[in-house]
């Protein structure tokens, strides 16, 4: 491979939440015992280098040495055109239909803001980002969860006649679509898009999408983006992007929507321009410029074979040494999603207690609880392949 995807970095002091943080905050892992070193499995950001153009294109325009106020340059608009037109097939997108938000969650509440009022019911899946679930509720908004289910296969799939009768039910005008999906990593075929979108559109439901997770696709799968399935989704949906998961960028701050009808573009812009605090950082502006290039494409194709290896390799040593535990191969993100819940029973364990063994070992997973998986782990895969097999020896030897 061109790019590295194998050496292990010391993150120790660079200001990285998921490592610096463990054992210092609540809702986090607890630090391990002696005689173990923390692998990082638990926030969703990646431990491998980013593309090296992105550090470059920063560093050329940090070697000038004024940062003032600045127009938002033709070369972003751009490198999100032609990034979206190549990766995803995107087509006829200009620059009127990009804006600007800081971070996707606020684009879900400043769209949310406009279509809704406070109090009202917005539908939502489950299991269900915990990102959702504390901006909704923070701001107001009732969430109806339609479950979803695993088809005789075991993959997760939407529940339609659910979401139907709890969106006549509950007089729902608003959902918030997660594609690919977090934290089940489906990737949605376009059967489904449709069918969702019959309902969506037969109820007058205007869609947020996130689609943060659309470049981290794995092998064998191919997204779809909201927007480009017919006309009534390109117009009532607003799809969030940023290039943050994508080239592990989330501390640069910087994401962006796309709106294609003017009305409710022209709302959400107001509304997200209301706090004075929505606006561009002059480097997270070139980062993205380095980004979305050609040599941008090859480094995300290689990220995607290398995260296809962990992911097979992690599925496979998990079915096969972990009894008790259910896992699906996601089909996009880093992220698997796994049931302990038979290993529980059998053991006597709670949740919680499981996770401590994990941590006690150095194996830093995230809750699933708080996904809505009362009995299920969250592991980030995204680091170098030797690190997931430690990861998976150490739970096969300590705890499973």
């Amino acid at each position: 491979m061109k790019y590295d995807f194998t050496t292990i970095m010391d993150r120790r002091g660079h200001d990285a939440l998921a490592v610096d943080s463990i054992g210092k905050i609540s809702f986090g892992p607890s630090a391990p015992d002696p005689g173990f070193t923390a692998i990082p499995m638990w926030v969703a950001d990646m431990n491998f280098p980013t593309l090296p153009a992105i550090q470059e294109a920063i560093i050329k325009r940090v070697q000038h040495p004024a940062f003032g106020y600045f127009e938002v340059s033709d070369a972003y608009y751009d490198g999100i055109i032609r990034w979206q037109r190549s990766r995803n097939g995107m087509t006829g997108l200009t620059k009127e239909a990009i804006g600007y938000e800081n971070g996707v969650l606020g684009g879900v509440i400043s769209a949310l803001n406009v279509l809704c009022s406070r109090g009202d019911s917005v539908l939502l899946h489950s299991p269900t980002y915990i990102g959702f679930t504390f901006s909704l509720t923070s701001n107001g908004y009732r969430i109806v969860h339609s479950p979803l289910k695993r088809d005789e296969n075991g993959v997760w799939r939407m529940d339609f006649a659910d979401m139907e009768a709890k969106i006549k039910k509950n007089n729902i005008h608003a959902a918030v679509f997660c594609s690919p999906h977090n934290p089940c990593g489906r990737v949605w075929e376009k059967w489904e898009l449709e069918e969702a979108y019959r309902i969506f559109e037969k109820y007058d439901v205007t869609v947020i999408s996130d689609e943060i997770w659309s470049d981290i696709i794995l092998s064998g799968h191919r997204h779809i983006p909201s927007q480009s399935v017919n006309d009534y989704t390109k117009m009532n949906t607003v799809s969030l992007y940023a290039p943050s998961k994508t080239f592990n960028l989330a501390g640069l701050i910087g994401s962006y929507h796309i709106i294609y009808d003017k009305r409710l573009r022209d709302r959400v812009l107001k509304e997200s321009s209301l706090s004075h605090y929505n606006e561009m950082n002059v480097l997270s502006m070139h980062a993205l410029i380095g980004a979305y290039t050609d040599e941008g494409g090859l480094w995300v194709d290689e990220l995607r074979e290398v995260l296809t290896q962990n992911v097979d390799y992690a599925v496979d040593f998990i079915r096969t040494n972990f009894d008790g535990v259910t896992v699906q191969k996601p089909e996009g993100t880093y992220m698997l999603f796994a049931d302990c819940g038979e290993w529980l029973k059998a053991h006597g364990k709670t949740l919680r207690e499981l996770e401590e063994m994990c941590w006690r070992v150095g194996v830093a997973l995230q809750d699933g609880a708080m996904f809505g998986g009362p009995t299920s782990v969250r592991i980030n895969l995204a680091l170098p392949l030797s690190r997931v097999m430690e990861a998976m020896e150490r739970l096969m030897k300590y705890v499973f």
